[in-house]
């Protein structure tokens, strides 16, 4: 038996979107506002994101942050891969509780205590502070995501398909790799996007490790807000929602037509 759907559905969906994306709407449009103060409106104009293009120190954050993101997902993705596939593939080793810790406990560390942890390890071996000390930051904090997202898919996993294929005489790399990994896959790749996301978005792990030269989007964002608030970064956060709303538009299409019957 379904439920109606009443006015108070409607009403709490109503409010519930709104809070959710209004804000966003404000900020779009207000992208466009040709005066430079955040709350005043004084015509439609495209100069702040003509400004955006020519901040050098903004772009230069964007790459930063880009590269970063993209290194350090994939490095957390392997290394995350293993960690789920040791938790699940080998129930019993020696140190087990103290590895299964250690791989959860980012997820439940304040960033403060990461982000000092790792100043003060990085300052006790004589690391210079830059690209590749974030690097191995947001790798160290995003690998646990990583190993829940993928240790999820290992769990309901169908082991019968690898004793098939073992059974037929493939080598177990190889059924790793033709079979486990193409099945595990989707579960892969959410994990890379999502530890992707959050090294994009970090901000208090980040300015612990950063050096000069290697501010980061979020630090610039945030520089800049206290500064003060200027529609560029309005501009900024709008390419930033387009792209992002591009990307799921465009995923959402390529599993809606996979999901179609193939004539």
């Amino acid at each position: 038996m379904t439920r109606r759907f009443t006015l108070f559905d409607a009403t709490a969906l109503t409010f519930g979107f709104a809070f959710l994306y209004l804000p966003l709407l404000v900020l779009v449009v207000y992208s466009f506002n040709d005066s430079q103060l955040l709350n005043v409106w004084g015509g439609f104009s495209t100069r702040w994101y003509v400004a955006v293009w020519n901040d050098g120190p903004l772009l230069i954050a964007l790459r930063n942050s880009l590269g970063i993101a993209l290194i350090s997902a994939a490095i957390a993705t392997f290394f995350g891969t293993l960690a789920a596939l040791s938790l699940v593939r080998y129930a019993r080793f020696w140190g087990r509780r103290l590895f299964t810790g250690m791989v959860y406990a980012p997820m439940v560390m304040p960033e403060v205590v990461t982000g000092l942890s790792l100043l003060l390890f990085f300052v006790a071996i004589g690391a210079e502070r830059g690209f590749w000390t974030v690097v191995l930051a947001h790798t160290s904090f995003t690998m646990c995501y990583v190993a829940v997202v993928v240790q999820s898919r290992l769990i309901s996993f169908d082991k019968s398909l690898e004793e098939a294929a073992q059974d037929l005489g493939c080598p177990p790399v190889k059924t790793f790799f033709t079979i486990t990994l193409p099945l595990i896959a989707p579960s892969v790749m959410a994990g890379f996007l999502l530890a992707f996301t959050l090294s994009l978005d970090d901000v208090v792990i980040a300015s612990f490790v950063t050096g000069p030269g290697t501010s980061t989007l979020p630090i610039e964002i945030f520089n800049k807000a206290r500064r003060g608030l200027s529609p560029e970064i309005n501009a900024l956060s709008s390419l930033m929602l387009l792209v992002v709303t591009l990307v799921v538009v465009t995923s959402s299409l390529i599993s809606k037509r996979a999901m179609l019957p193939q004539r």
